[in-house]
């Protein structure tokens, strides 16, 4: 089968986008590892499939394939890059798009500056949901690793996250602790892990260790967990007042993301940018 395919990336998180709108892709983990595989495929961190609508008063349907081929839920990155090509591909001309995924519907705004906001909905934080392994809700947990114990925030932006904070993100043991705390038994379906630098009420430096991918230039729903993180720490935000009070800069290895968070439930709101590559077909 040639399947057509647009590869893209979001601060250098980069995907391999699917139209199947158009014509009916039936996705397997294999087909979306072999895609993936940097060597032997086209390779990108995730695979993103468009599909027509399926919860009521959505645009979209949006699923995302890990490089190992696990699906998950959500996908922060992935959501901007998905807005850019269903309006670049004439799929619609809304600016405004409502889209379903695994963790529920989301909406994308496509602004005018050529960036995209994502509203990724209200975050979870009552253990059960996540889901976190905990007696009662707490804004840090301590997590056993075997000899070392961290603590770690635990929230879900639609896909599962911990939050570390570090004192310096060029140290931090991204790929030693982030595969640990991925798969600790305490996250039943395992964990994205961020380890965030707090530089100021309004800046942070954050790298993630991303579930199924490994650590990834920028990872969309990480930023946005880090920032409830530290807001929920009380170490983010305050002082000004008004709509900039709830923005913080999270600066990832491929560049920075905005992310905005007035408090308790409300949404999370994640502006910055989708950027398109290159068009292809591969021989599956």
């Amino acid at each position: 089968m040639h399947l057509p395919f647009t590869k893209m990336h979001g601060l250098g998180n980069d995907f391999v986008v699917l139209d199947g709108v158009r014509r009916r892709i039936d996705m397997t983990p294999a087909w979306a590892a072999r895609l993936a595989d940097r060597r032997l495929g086209v390779g990108c961190d995730q695979v993103l499939l468009v599909e027509p609508p399926r919860l009521p008063g959505t645009d979209f349907h949006y699923r995302i394939f890990n490089a190992d081929g696990s699906e998950v839920e959500q996908c922060g990155n992935g959501a901007r890059c998905f807005a850019r090509f269903v309006h670049d591909a004439g799929l619609t001309d809304k600016e405004e798009i409502a889209v379903g995924t695994a963790a529920g519907a989301i909406v994308l705004r496509l602004r005018q500056d050529g960036r995209v906001t994502v509203d990724m909905g209200v975050p979870r934080l009552a253990p059960a949901e996540i889901p976190f392994v905990a007696a009662q809700q707490a804004t840090r947990y301590a997590v056993d690793l075997g000899g070392e114990t961290v603590q770690v925030a635990a929230l879900s932006m639609g896909n599962p996250h911990a939050v570390l904070a570090v004192d310096d993100v060029d140290d931090a043991p991204v790929t030693t602790l982030g595969p640990s705390i991925e798969r600790h038994s305490r996250f039943p379906n395992r964990a994205n892990v961020g380890f965030m630098q707090i530089l100021d009420r309004a800046r942070v430096r954050l790298r993630v260790w991303e579930r199924g991918a490994g650590e990834t230039l920028a990872c969309g729903t990480g930023a946005c967990a880090a920032v409830v993180a530290g807001r929920l720490w009380g170490a983010l935000g305050g002082g000004l007042g008004g709509a900039l009070d709830t923005e913080v800069a999270v600066a990832l290895p491929g560049g920075t993301l905005v992310i905005q968070w007035p408090g308790a439930g409300e949404p999370v709101l994640m502006t910055g940018p989708a950027t398109r590559v290159f068009d292809g077909e591969i021989e599956l």
